[in-house]
């Protein structure tokens, strides 16, 4: 088994899931693979991938997981970890094909059940795709350690953002193990929840862009902002307070970012477009509404490297404050080509005897719109974006 620990995923998944299961119990939504780099998997890809799927009935939360949710997830309340513990992934929800090398995926159920598969079996696909290549990583510790250092030069807050696309699990391990020796001021944890409790971090995370998804497609998109940001409130009452900016592009946005939002949440995450001008654009909005951008955050998460971060740490120059989400860079950079791969949202519904509505997201890169093209220039028309 590749995958073998319950809680070896992100912080997110579960802060999702917990929302879900108290606004949404019934919800049903589709996943589908999208392979952004074309890679062609090895034949056989498939039935290997099919018997690993497998294995995940037999993953369960284990005791110590158990305590270290309790310990550090403070949000979780009782009843959610007593779901957890009781909770059973079912392989039935996967569907996996491939031909000619042209992998396929696609995932549905009930969304609470259904979100926790996104970030393992993308974490599964990297690393039995290098395995099979028969891949080995080079220089883990000493790229790592080498990055730590010049992060430290810059005074930079980061965390670990690279579950999805690592080499393998081995390697993620041995990378955050670098990292908190050779950075313990400025490295400030990891989205893995059970890498974090090897390594007794703090889990960092708030919610997905299928939490936006979810609500554009159920009740519109001028109102999936607003009505998501709301929902997300009612659940945390102010924790997990990083709104994510770029589902439906950062401006359209900021549209819907009330001064009650912008108080309630510590701060907003960049996740594509131009860095430099989203920090104009958040500057510009606190100000506005009487908000010192000092006490508010960006949250940086954009296929970052030490020359995208040097560049906006120049730039930020303390207007406001910069941490920066690090990813593939840092858990898939042992001399390979990492895959290009992402997990989203394709369709959901309210209530299972309801049809399934088409969900898209779009961001602030085109290159990075995922879903039917139809609906895509549906919502670039509600939004006025065409």
């Amino acid at each position: 088994m590749i995958i073998n620990h319950f809680t070896d995923n992100d912080l997110y998944k579960f802060t999702a899931m917990n929302a879900i299961q108290k606004l949404y119990p019934k919800a049903m939504v589709r996943y589908n693979f999208i392979n952004r780099g074309h890679t062609l998997f090895p034949d056989g890809f498939a039935r290997k991938l099919r018997k690993e799927v497998d294995s995940f009935a037999d993953i369960v939360l284990s005791r110590e997981e158990e305590k270290f949710l309790v310990s550090r997830c403070y949000y979780f309340d009782p009843v959610f970890i007593d779901l957890l513990k009781g909770y059973r992934y079912d392989p039935s929800e996967v569907r996996i094909d491939e031909k000619d090398g042209v992998l396929e995926v696609e995932i549905e159920g009930l969304w609470y059940r259904t979100v926790l598969w996104e970030v393992p079996l993308l974490a599964l696909i990297s690393e039995l795709f290098f395995n099979l290549k028969g891949n080995q990583p080079q220089e883990v510790e000493e790229k790592a350690a080498e990055k730590a250092l010049k992060m430290n030069e810059m005074k930079a807050e980061y965390s670990d953002f690279g579950t999805r696309r690592r080499f393998s699990f081995d390697v993620h391990n041995r990378v955050v193990g670098t990292f908190m020796e050779y950075s313990p001021e400025f490295f400030k944890g990891t989205s893995n929840i059970y890498i974090a409790m090897k390594h007794n971090l703090i889990p960092i995370g708030t919610h997905p862009h299928e939490w936006f998804m979810f609500h554009a497609s159920s009740f519109g998109y001028r109102s999936a902002n607003a009505m998501a940001l709301n929902a997300w409130v009612e659940v945390y009452k102010g924790d997990l307070g990083i709104a994510l900016s770029d589902t439906y592009t950062s401006e359209n946005f900021f549209s819907s970012f009330s001064v009650l939002h912008a108080k309630l949440f510590d701060g907003i995450r960049q996740d594509s477009g131009d860095p430099l001008a989203f920090t104009d654009r958040a500057l510009e909005f606190y100000q506005q509404n009487r908000i010192d951008p000092e006490t508010k955050t960006i949250v940086f998460s954009d296929a970052l490297d030490l020359d995208k971060i040097f560049g906006i740490r120049q730039y930020v120059r303390g207007r406001i404050h910069d941490v920066y989400g690090i990813g593939t860079y840092l858990t898939n950079d042992v001399g390979v080509q990492p895959l290009n791969i992402v997990i989203k949202m394709t369709g959901s519904k309210l209530d299972p005897a309801d049809d399934f509505h088409p969900a898209v997201k779009l961001s602030d890169d085109p290159g990075k719109y995922t879903g039917d093209p139809a609906e895509i220039q549906v919502c670039k028309s509600v939004l006025n974006l065409i």
